[in-house]
């Protein structure tokens, strides 16, 4: 059975720690698929559990010279975050130890070319072996504040698998050897080797190099702030009512069906269903939405939301790792954790990079040796190559964009699945929505009650007449007798009950009162009952209403209580009363989603079951494109494949089951957040609010992170095309300047926080910036 592993690697410091975490992991027999993210050091890994187990994973990691470490519980990610912040703190301690010496060791060695004061015993051309020497004990402390660049990149290099760090070692110990030796030669009474010094040089290149790699650091943390965020969200305690008893506990100690009670102002610790008590919810730190939500006996509540005033009580339903909370923050993991396609380039080309770069540093060298140039020369060509190269760059260019675009999706109650769907969103041509509780609310509502008269009989009030009816549907279960009843409560009308009531299924109801009967139905039960509502001013009423993709129902009375039990047309006909329009309402958003999707050069079309009139009817209204009408359940994934037939990117937005097999079929599947597990399951996208307006964020959203990588991208290929040729001497060779190696090493240091600074841009996305003319 194939497992799902996420773990946490240690040791990795570039890409090609990542490719080679990849490629040690692939080779474990049963290994399905695997995903090294570099942003966020971690292994997604799929596996055969009949085949392999986790060990044997972890093993395959350590012998690639790695260590990884599960994040399976709460506990664990909070241990990993808490140690990713302890470093970033080590690293910044050792950064101001290498950077103090490092400036001491270059006043020591340039100071004299300055003009800058210097004691007399230091000046090389008076006192070189102590020059040599102060310098050597100048750069010890520099290079034991960097001693993970040479044990890494050891390490790596020894497992077939050089890194950055083996580029930095490789460089920097050229620099040192060489001075070593030119100091050896100042101790056998040469002076003149004074001028072969380059201790500095070596000091420069690691502090520049660990004040980028810090400063990644902290922008990488940077990229997960919206998991950082959503994990704030849980308390750490909840107060349950046991025995009788108020007793607080660890939120991962409290146990489905536990009576829980939040007081105002606290969040709540879990998922449930409030049974005693009212208050209004702040939801806005998952769904987006703004506006506390009104809460009562019934109602469900999610964990990490927050109580505003009133206190209740809740059962708990859904705990630990089922709380909504925790999927969200699972699948956001998940989807920062991924590939998007985009990225395979940038992988290929970042696993052989540095075995290529150490090759032309070396045939660099070898060159300018040969036209007659200077060891000293070559060997700064050498370290300048080693040292400007940057696979970090191109390393994190996709993965760094795709969590912090990931990260604002959640902030903004967009879930986006994974780095595939992101990528693939930004390509979407045409946007399919199911009508029912998606365009539509899906729960009817009482729009047109009109009171119809009669000769020698004036037409009831329309407060009378919905009350009658209200009154004749208080015992139905059928859909649009609960939309009348519910208009009538709304207005506080007075309800009766009848005495008698019958249901005739396809047809309607009839009821009987002290003094009368009442009968509620279609055209068909009002033919039964003598009644024509096909000519005439009815007909012209209903047929407008049936226009505007209303349902139309219609009322008639019959007096005296002798005729109540007889059968329809046994004496006096009933009377026509009134005529009752009844429509599934349109989502508030729908027409301004529609619209924006139009904006975007995006075509529009809606898929139902219904019949064409009203199907288009309701697309008229929001401005769809085309209407996809009377297709059945079974049928919607049909048409999405009809519609991807033509080569275009399809997006399916829906929220029930029978959407579930069209959110699969469709290259990108849309849930809206009130829709089924189902659905939700089957999407590549899932709406926390049930708006959709967030359909052309989502699509807006995923073009500008794309937009953001080709950035990246372009940033990091054109730099290391350019620095590598520059570093080799290419200006040089032409009358231009030599790159000197420190300047090599401060442009590394800052080619992958570009990288990872741009990234972190996304996180001013705003909806509003992309479709300020439609609102107005």
């Amino acid at each position: 059975m194939i497992q799902h592993k996420k773990m946490e690697l240690r040791g990795m410091t570039c890409t090609a720690c990542a490719n080679a975490n990849e490629k040690a992991v692939k080779k474990v027999p049963g290994v399905a698929e695997v995903a090294v993210n570099f942003a966020s050091e971690t292994l997604n890994v799929a596996y055969d559990d009949a085949v392999t187990s986790v060990d044997a994973i972890k093993e395959a990691v350590r012998k690639a010279g790695y260590a990884a470490v599960e994040l399976d519980t709460e506990e664990e990610r909070d241990e990993a975050s808490v140690r990713k912040e302890k470093e970033i703190r080590t690293q910044w301690t050792k950064f101001g130890v290498a950077a103090a010496f490092s400036v001491l060791l270059l006043y020591v060695s340039m100071g004299h070319m300055l003009g800058l004061p210097l004691p007399e015993f230091l000046h090389p051309d008076m006192h070189p072996l102590t020059f040599a020497l102060v310098q050597l004990l100048l750069v010890a402390p520099v290079v034991a504040s960097g001693w993970h660049f040479y044990t890494v990149g050891t390490r790596t290099l020894l497992h077939g698998a050089p890194n950055m760090d083996s580029l930095i070692a490789m460089g920097t110990s050229a620099s040192l050897l060489y001075s070593i030796y030119s100091t050896i030669r100042i101790l056998q009474g040469d002076a003149s080797a004074a001028n072969g010094l380059y201790f500095e040089t070596a000091g420069m290149i690691i502090t520049l190099i660990m004040l980028g790699k810090t400063l990644e650091a902290v922008s990488k943390g940077k990229t997960s702030d919206a998991i950082k965020k959503l994990m704030r969200l849980r308390p750490a305690t909840a107060t349950v009512i046991r025995g009788g008893t108020e007793i607080e506990i660890p939120v991962k100690d409290v146990a489905v069906g536990d009576v829980v009670l939040v007081r105002p102002g606290e969040q709540i610790p879990v998922d449930g269903t409030i049974t005693q008590g009212e208050s209004a919810v702040d939801e806005s730190m998952l769904t987006g939405e703004s506006l506390p939500v009104d809460k009562g006996p019934g109602s469900t509540v999610i964990g990490g939301t927050i109580n505003r005033n009133g206190a209740f009580q809740f059962k708990a339903e859904h705990v630990g790792n089922d709380t909504m909370l925790a999927k969200i923050i699972k699948l956001v993991e998940d989807a920062q954790g991924s590939k998007a396609p985009i990225a395979h380039t940038a992988d290929r080309i970042s696993g052989i990079f540095v075995p290529v770069v150490f090759g032309i540093a070396l045939l660099s060298a070898a060159i300018w040796l040969i036209a007659g140039q200077s060891i000293t020369f070559a060997l700064t060509i050498f370290v300048s190559v080693l040292t400007i190269a940057c696979p970090c760059a191109l390393g994190l260019a996709t993965p760094t964009a795709i969590m912090v675009g990931t990260g604002v999706g959640a902030e903004h109650g967009i879930l986006i699945k994974s780095g595939e769907a992101l990528e693939t969103a930004q390509a979407i041509k045409t946007v399919v929505f199911d009508k029912t509780g998606t365009i539509t609310t899906g729960k009817m509502q009482l729009t047109d009650t009109i009171a119809v008269s009669s000769p020698g009989r004036a037409a009831l009030s329309e407060s009378a007449l919905l009350a009658l009816a209200a009154s004749t549907e208080k015992a139905s279960e059928h859909p649009l007798g609960e939309a009348i009843v519910a208009k009538a409560e709304s207005l506080k009308l007075e309800l009766k009950s009848p005495d008698q009531f019958l249901a005739l299924p396809g047809k309607g109801i009839r009821a009987k009162f002290a003094d009368s009967e009442f009968f509620i139905g279609n055209s068909l039960f009002m033919a039964e009952l003598g009644i024509d509502v096909s000519a005439g001013q009815i007909r012209d009423t209903v047929d407008g209403l049936s226009s505007e993709g209303k349902t139309v129902i219609f009322a008639a009375k019959r007096e005296a209580a002798e005729h109540a039990a007889t059968e329809p047309g046994a004496a006096d006909n009933p009377e026509l009363i009134g005529i009752f329009a009844i429509a599934d309402t349109i989502n508030q958003g729908s027409a301004e989603a529609v619209r924006r999707l139009h904006q975007m050069g995006i075509d529009v079309a809606m898929i139902t079951g219904d019949n064409r009139r009203t199907a288009q009817n309701i697309a008229q209204k929001v401005g769809i494109d085309s209407v996809l009408a009377e297709v059945l359940p079974g049928g919607k994934a049909d048409e999405i494949k009809r519609l991807q037939s033509g080569g275009r990117k399809i997006a399916m937005v829906g929220d029930g089951i029978n959407d579930a097999p069209a959110l699969a079929q469709a290259d990108v599947g849309i849930a809206v957040g009130s829709g089924t597990d189902i659905a939700m399951d089957s999407a590549d996208i899932v709406l926390m609010k049930n708006d959709l307006r967030d359909v052309p964020t989502a699509i807006m959203l995923s073009r500008q992170v794309i937009r953001n990588i080709h950035q990246n991208l372009f940033w990091a290929f054109g730099y290391n095309v350019l620095g590598i040729p520059i570093a080799a001497g290419l200006l040089y060779a032409f009358g231009g300047p030599l790159l000197s190696p420190m300047i090599a090493a401060a442009a590394m240091s800052f080619s992958s926080v570009s990288v990872v600074s741009n990234a972190l841009r996304l996180r001013r996305f705003k909806s509003s910036r992309y479709f300020a003319d439609v609102n107005k």
